[in-house]
């Protein structure tokens, strides 16, 4: 139906009027729908890129390090903690992190005036300039977990002899790390950036509790777009034709990644 839609123009009720590939013309001449794109590739970074590779060092140094040193629940404790912001409800992260980054009342300015640096507050959400890159800080927090805990569960079926062999070899812990750890646990790297990019490409919840796609459309995002077509402006048939260009690009995207997961396993291994 959305597919449908966007083929017409209708504002929710009545009899959808069908207008052929208008809708679609207009996306390619909407300055908002190329921003919302050009925000989504940052958005996509903060959500599939640095917490990846976060999740790796973090995941390595767990199970490596930490678990060695102080035992498997330690480690274990640390991962649940990274992993907490996965379960919490976006509206209460949002609103939290709403609270903290506040301009006037939020614990991040008032730590910054504690600490005498004042001139490094900012209206983090509200000031085009940061509002992206203070989102971007928010999705990494909340992303970081889910990484750790699926390389951890990678690492796990490593055959211990292979460490053993690299610590007698003389091994370093960043060696076995790059050449054992990274190699063996790549279907799950495959798995958390295919998951990450297509939760990154949808992002809705957070830009929604944080900023509703500002100021101006500094945080515009396209899912975020698509609503506001759709419920601010009664423009069903619009947002039905963002949804769809939304739609297609996971898809194509999600396509790329197995097949190149599936061309790496035939190669055998990066």
């Amino acid at each position: 139906m959305t597919v449908g839609i966007s083929f017409t123009r209708w504002q929710g009720i009545g009899r959808p009027e069908w207008i052929g590939l208008d809708n679609y013309s207009r996306l390619l001449a909407d300055a908002n729908f190329w921003a919302s794109f050009r925000n989504i590739g940052l958005v996509i970074v903060a959500m599939a890129v640095v917490p990846t590779l976060l999740g790796l060092v973090l995941a390595s140094a767990l199970y490596d390090h930490v678990g060695r040193a102080y035992g498997d629940r330690t480690a274990s404790a640390l991962r649940s903690g990274l992993y907490l912001p996965q379960i919490v409800p976006v509206a209460v992260t949002g609103i939290i992190w709403a609270w903290i980054l506040h301009p006037d009342y939020g614990a991040l300015n008032s730590i910054l005036a504690d600490l005498h640096l004042e001139i490094l507050a900012r209206n983090w959400l509200g000031d085009p300039r940061y509002a992206l890159y203070s989102v971007m800080a928010v999705l990494i927090w909340v992303q970081l977990g889910y990484p750790v805990v699926m390389f951890m569960a990678g690492l796990q079926r490593i055959d211990p002899e292979l460490y053993e062999a690299a610590d007698l070899d003389g091994a370093s812990w960043w060696q076995r790390f790059t050449r054992i750890a990274v190699p063996l646990i790549r279907p799950e790297v495959y798995v958390v950036l295919v998951t990450t990019t297509i939760a990154g490409l949808k992002i809705f919840g957070q830009i929604f509790v944080l900023t509703r796609g500002g100021p101006g459309n500094a945080t515009l995002v396209p899912s975020y777009f698509a609503y506001r077509n759709f419920f601010e402006r009664a423009a069903v048939g619009y947002g039905s034709a963002i949804s769809t260009v939304l739609t297609v690009i996971i898809v194509l995207l999600t396509y790329v990644f197995l097949r190149v997961q599936a061309r790496d396993e035939r190669l055998g291994g990066w």
